[in-house]
């Protein structure tokens, strides 16, 4: 009832007033088709499924008028509960076809939960493209992926936003060129990788204009922990246009024979001389298992998980992170999970 007055009274009062609409599945073709919205620019479409998209983006008036001519900005949340991977391809297959005029893509699932990613079992299909889209903020599964999207199919992309489920070798060969264009790029990765020399710091080497940059990794190291010294030495030194640079890098070390390891304090003094000086290191080595983990990390923090903490946590506040992992070898007290609510007052999810 509420929903039928809203379109057939309100809307068609304050149509010409709209730039912007978030919508819910349940309501979003109701309230796109109840009447024409000649500055409607943006959209945000939350807990969306395949079929509402479908039906949706296949709806001649939109399709032929609002979508293609209009929409410049969407942002897009889908619906983890019903999904599968293959959903994540349809739907880029549905917004890339349709939304000719797409500059900024945003898609995500509505969860923290990681089951929805965009994912190719095969190389994408030619219409899997865009010439206008500059900006693009999406969860991928693999590099495989991350390449495909750097191969050249986003021609005037700018800014990219990837998270990553993993870092592992390619399995396909890919177009290395140099990506002029980018000038802004963030890769997040929770999981583990031995990759970094091998893999991350070509594709950085490989945006010689890139101006922002944030890096949310965890790392296998053989020697010796990532630390101030060897930023400066394998990023900052080699990209002579970078201006911010935001990152969090966990890295974690296996004790066999080595000595004088460092201390929290050894690795804070590498960031001495650091362009960002508000940065936060800690250290914890476990005699237990014989191995070691430091973190790195500019603060305020923008990342979206916060894994390893121990009992030593440093503290602070941490609006970003959804995701939380408590990992040491004694056990926790009421007043640690005291201080975790108070430094992560978004978590959603706590292991």
């Amino acid at each position: 009832m509420m929903l039928n007055r809203f379109c057939l009274q309100i809307l068609p009062e304050i149509h010409d007033k709209i730039k912007w609409l978030n919508l819910e599945s349940s309501s979003m073709k109701h309230v796109l088709c109840a009447t024409n919205y000649p500055n409607l620019y943006a959209l945000g479409l939350y807990n969306i499924d395949e079929e509402s998209v479908r039906c949706l983006f296949t709806n001649e008036t939109l399709s032929s008028n609002v979508f293609k001519n209009q929409i410049t900005i969407l942002f897009i949340t889908i619906d983890s509960n019903k999904e599968t991977t293959l959903t994540v391809v349809n739907i880029c297959d549905y917004i890339l076809t349709v939304l000719t005029s797409l500059i900024y893509l945003t898609l995500y699932e509505s969860s923290c939960r990681n089951r929805l990613r965009l994912y190719f079992d095969d190389p994408p299909s030619p219409t899997f493209h865009s010439s206008t889209l500059q900006k693009l903020n999406i969860k991928i599964r693999c590099f495989d992926d991350c390449l495909y999207l750097l191969d050249g199919r986003f021609n005037q992309l700018n800014t990219l936003f990837i998270d990553l489920l993993s870092i592992e070798r390619p399995e396909e060969i890919h177009i290395q060129s140099d990506l002029p264009n980018l000038k802004c790029f963030s890769l997040s990765c929770d999981y583990e990788t031995k990759y970094y020399d091998e893999l991350i710091l070509p594709l950085l080497y490989r945006m010689p204009n890139l101006e922002q940059l944030g890096l949310y990794i965890a790392i296998f190291v053989d020697k010796t922990f990532i630390d101030g010294n060897n930023l400066k030495r394998n990023i900052i030194n080699c990209m002579s246009r970078l201006n911010q640079f935001r990152f969090h890098i966990r890295s974690l070390m296996c004790i066999h024979n080595q000595v004088n390891l460092p201390s929290t304090e050894d690795i804070q003094r590498t960031f001495i001389d650091f362009p960002n000086n508000n940065i936060i290191s800690h250290v914890i080595y476990f005699p237990e298992t014989r191995k070691g983990r430091c973190h790195i990390y500019s603060y305020p923090s923008r990342m979206q998980y916060y894994s390893g903490i121990t009992n030593n946590f440093p503290g602070g506040l941490y609006t970003y992170v959804r995701v939380v992992l408590l990992l040491d070898e004694r056990p926790f007290e009421h007043e640690f999970f005291l201080r975790i609510q108070k430094s992560f007052p978004f978590m959603e999810q706590l292991t």
